[in-house]
């Protein structure tokens, strides 16, 4: 009998039973999705709306999202049983870079793409600097890309909004190495090997970077704290 729930067990070695029957370990599964607008970022919906895994058939192992995307955002999401790299995607201090085009109302304008890079203040606090550039600039209609390491609730929507430029339409093209390559709306496939290992060292190389950044701000407002006034 085990009691300790941090046990370490080797599945390869090791027969694990609940209750007498024997616990079968479910194959990780890395799926990538081209999501169309319309089906919501979740697992399940209570209400019966479409949700992306309607998109994916009838897996046999339970797959839920890796983070989201809004009903009205289309473009790459991560589907996954993998809780470890769920996180890793999704919780701010591994600060994965992720990359989106936004058709907005307007001619973006060079004080609004500087605030973008400088970070602003929402009202769920402040965002970090991003990185834009301007694909197309018109009259009536400007396409920018903008890429982020955070992933707040319709953060990218609020930011441009904020800045006098609301989204018309949104598509995230990348997650770290990720690309959509040639997949159309509503079409999915499994990760490559390389792909996985390529995520993976995206997500490590992200999280240290997170980390020495954070102890840099540590020791700079330590110094701070030691000036005299």
């Amino acid at each position: 009998m085990v009691t300790n729930p941090a046990l370490p067990v080797d599945p390869q070695v090791a027969r694990i039973e609940l209750d007498g029957r024997p616990l079968r370990i479910q194959p990780r599964v890395y799926l990538l999705l081209n999501k169309p607008r319309g089906p919501l970022s979740t697992a399940l919906d209570h209400r019966g709306r479409q949700t992306v895994l309607d998109l994916i058939g009838n897996p046999r192992q339970r797959l839920y999202p890796a983070g989201r995307l809004d009903a009205d955002t289309e473009g790459l999401l991560i589907i996954t049983n993998d809780g470890d790299l769920t996180l890793r995607l999704t919780h701010p201090r591994y600060g994965v870079e992720k990359v989106y085009e936004a058709e907005v109302k307007g001619r973006a304008s060079q004080r609004a793409l500087s605030q973008l890079r400088q970070g602003m203040v929402l009202e769920d606090g402040p965002t970090g600097p991003a990185r834009v550039r301007v694909l197309r600039s018109g009259g009536q209609t400007s396409r920018v890309e903008l890429s982020i390491h955070s992933g707040r609730k319709r953060q990218v929507r609020r930011m441009l909004q904020a800045v006098g430029h609301p989204v018309m339409s949104l598509v995230r093209t990348r997650v770290g190495p990720l690309t959509l390559g040639r997949l159309r709306p509503g079409e999915w496939r499994e990760l490559t090997q390389d792909e996985l290992a390529s995520l993976w060292r995206e997500v490590e190389n992200a999280a240290g970077a997170g980390a020495s950044a954070a102890e840099d701000r540590k020791q700079r407002s330590k110094r701070g704290c030691g000036r005299q006034p």
